[in-house]
């Protein structure tokens, strides 16, 4: 088991009527005045934003909004946010919505005191503080609430990124399921997966921690069942709740402790899947990257695979674990190929070439150009 540092500063406010709190909470840290960023205005249909300003309103905190901000959200609509909030001389960035939301309120707040955030991206300056970030959750799946990491495609560039601070860990970050209720399935299955794709970057670093893998085990599994009772059941509260404090548990840094940084092969292949084109979701893209990553590497190293498959999927090979995990994945509607995502053959060439532009990918496994298009064909 390595050696690991483990300190989350993030408080959660977790269940029905939370969102009330967001006002009184911002209220005591003395925020006067704060930019609410959102999506495409999901949160005025399921109530969100009702209840979001009704605090506010109650506690005396004045706010500016910010809507718009998409899925794979992009440097634009980030430079947008900063300059509005510089404007309106804001003092904290509330984000209310999913990862998509939360990335980008996140990176304005770090932003807020840069002249170029997208040179902190590519590690030409750096993030030494950011404003206070408090937000409210409506889709479980990237971790974000609980997480200091922002991803922020850079549409000009083709560039898919992810920047990590201890600075953009939120203050505060209110979770209530019911509010998920009335997300369609495909939102629900495709955050399931994304969340699963986080514990299994860190699962197969090595088999010593056996309590961190005990509990990624134990997460992957209850994301799974509760997904399983979700689509049965989209208004099973106690499985959207599950479903929720495992997605958040699984990129909150316990799920790597003992386990060092990780892979994160499976994910710099995804980000560009995703820049290539913005319309597909992460976690439809992990679900089709990650069993060809397992039965790909497997081939190699089948003995650092087999745990995973009995124990999550109660089979005794990697090659049974892959085919239980595309059967599942396939029962939940989720894409299973590059061509079920739309990606076309002469393609290819273009996404391997984003892919390896930094090199060589994965941490664990390392990856170069030949292995990682072997692996774009298994997917094809």
């Amino acid at each position: 088991m390595q050696s690991f540092s483990f300190h989350n500063p993030t408080k959660v406010l977790f269940g029905e009527n939370q969102i009330a709190n967001i006002g009184s909470q911002m209220k005591r840290d003395k925020i006067d005045k704060c930019i609410l960023v959102a999506g495409g205005g999901s949160i005025k249909n399921n109530g969100v934003y009702d209840q979001v300003v009704q605090s506010l309103e109650k506690n005396g905190v004045k706010w500016v909004e910010s809507w718009g901000v998409q899925p794979n959200p992009t440097l634009d609509k980030l430079d947008e946010i900063i300059e509005f909030a510089r404007k309106e001389e804001v003092q904290a960035v509330l984000a209310v919505g999913g990862g998509s939301v939360l990335d980008t309120g996140k990176a304005a707040a770090a932003g807020f005191f840069l002249d170029n955030i997208w040179d902190a991206y590519i590690g030409e300056d750096r993030v030494t503080k950011a404003l206070p970030i408090y937000t409210v959750l409506t889709l479980s799946a990237t971790g974000s609430e609980m997480n200091g990491n922002a991803v922020i495609t850079n549409m000009d560039t083709k560039e898919k990124i992810c920047l990590s601070s201890i600075h953009l860990y939120p203050k505060l970050s209110i979770i209530d399921p019911s509010v998920q209720n009335s997300l369609p399935f495909k939102h629900t299955a495709s955050g399931a997966m994304d969340a699963m794709a986080h514990i299994f970057e860190y699962y197969f670093v090595n088999d010593t921690a056996l309590s961190t893998l005990a509990i990624n085990e134990a997460l992957a599994k209850t994301i799974i069942e509760s997904t399983d009772r979700l689509q049965a059941n989209p208004a099973d509260l106690n499985a959207r709740s599950n479903l929720a404090w495992s997605s958040t548990l699984a990129l909150n840094g316990i799920t790597g402790a003992g386990l060092g940084f990780g892979d994160w092969g499976c994910h710099a292949i995804e980000h560009a899947i995703s820049a290539l084109r913005p319309h597909i979701s992460h976690g439809e893209g992990l679900g089709v990257i990650f069993p060809a990553w397992i039965e790909y590497l497997s081939e190699k190293d089948p003995m650092r695979f087999s745990r995973w498959a009995k124990e999550i999927f109660s089979e005794s090979s990697a090659t049974f674990g892959v085919k239980h995990m595309r059967l599942k994945l396939s029962g939940w509607g989720m894409p299973l190929s590059l061509r079920d995502l739309g990606i076309q053959q002469d393609e290819l060439p273009i996404l391997l070439d984003m892919i390896v532009k930094s090199g060589t990918i994965g941490n664990v496994f390392k990856l170069g150009r030949d292995e990682i298009h072997i692996l774009l064909m298994l997917c094809f």
